[in-house]
């Protein structure tokens, strides 16, 4: 089976390279050259700029796919141009949407692929909201091959999981508090890229998931509470927890409270039944305890990776200024 990624060297994506190559696939990759992780060793590189489709026509020449998986499309523009430059190319055309597109805040819980797509909060969302009612519409008009993939809160060892990454675990490792949304009882579901990928490779070239929506994610909860605990253990501290109101941090921060209004304040627990029972051997077996010690080992090994946001730095100790000066924080 003849596979076309692009992109495929990112945080989700070079997991599901690795495993679709693993697999036998031949794979192709669509990208400009640019990347912060290698090329796996058996992926065939074709140059080329998905926002700029003449390269791309370039580049694919009379190629064909049993499957496209496009890891970087964002928003309704991203989707006409594939679907001009892969209508007829393909057998299968994935979209990568997020679960951050369910409602919020949730009817109900668990979470499943029928669960409405609704988020007044965030434009990224809304964004994927929009790709996938084109591309639903596209398959129930002109039959165009599209399976649609919800992956949630999915990382690698480069990315840790609250705002402001490395400059949170900073903080810790210099004794400062550290802002925790809410009051950090919100559950949460981590899922690492190597599990993610299990599942997504074994759904490509699939004809029983084209018109299909499906969702990966891990089967771990934790509160945010315990993912900070869990971030400073591995960086061999003990946190200072200070909580403040998701509002509150919009207030100050309306790029940071988008996201935790639209997604992360909000408790998430999925029901994988469908991604269980299309792909069997899909199991998530890192639990996110392990995972964890995979990202502070990676940012530890090397100083430069250890980059601090100063104005970020400083607006944290604002808000908790602010905060505290209005009453006791627990």
């Amino acid at each position: 089976m003849n596979v076309l990624f692009i992109g495929g060297t990112g945080i989700i994506s070079s997991a599901c390279s690795e495993r679709a190559l693993a697999q036998g696939m031949e794979l192709y990759l669509l990208n400009r050259g640019e990347s912060s992780r290698p090329v796996p060793d058996g992926a065939k590189v074709l140059r080329g700029d998905i926002r700029d489709p003449e390269s791309v026509r370039r580049a694919l020449g009379d190629l064909e796919f049993d499957a496209v998986v496009d890891w970087v499309a964002f928003t309704p523009e991203h989707i006409e141009t594939d679907l001009a430059l892969f209508t007829g190319r393909t057998r299968q055309y994935v979209f990568i949407s997020s679960a951050s597109a369910y409602q919020k805040p949730l009817g109900h819980l668990p979470i499943t692929e029928s669960t409405p797509l609704h988020n007044p909060f965030w434009g990224y969302s809304r964004d994927k909201i929009a790709c996938e009612e084109r591309l639903t519409r596209a398959y129930r008009e002109d039959g165009f091959p599209v399976t649609i993939v919800r992956p949630s809160h999915t990382y690698d060892r480069t990315l840790l999981p609250m705002d402001g990454g490395w400059t949170v675990v900073d903080r810790m490792r210099r004794g400062k508090p550290v802002i925790v949304h809410g009051d950090g009882t919100s559950l949460w579901t981590l899922t690492h890229h190597r599990d993610f990928a299990v599942g997504f490779v074994g759904l490509l070239g699939r004809p029983a998931v084209l018109g299909e929506a499906v969702q990966i994610t891990g089967d771990e909860w934790l509160t945010w509470n315990q993912i900070f605990e869990l971030v400073a253990g591995a960086a061999g501290v003990k946190p200072q927890l200070v909580h403040v109101p998701s509002e509150t941090i919009a207030a100050f921060a309306p790029a940071w409270g988008a996201g935790l209004l639209g997604d992360k304040a909000h408790s998430v627990i999925f029901d994988n039944s469908k991604i269980k029972r299309l792909v069997p051997e899909f199991r998530a077996t890192i639990p996110y305890a392990r995972g964890v010690r995979e990202v502070l080992a990676w940012y530890d090994a090397d100083p430069a990776r250890q980059v601090v946001d100063e104005g970020l730095d400083r607006l944290m100790d604002e808000i908790i200024a602010q905060v505290r000066a209005v009453g006791p924080q627990r």
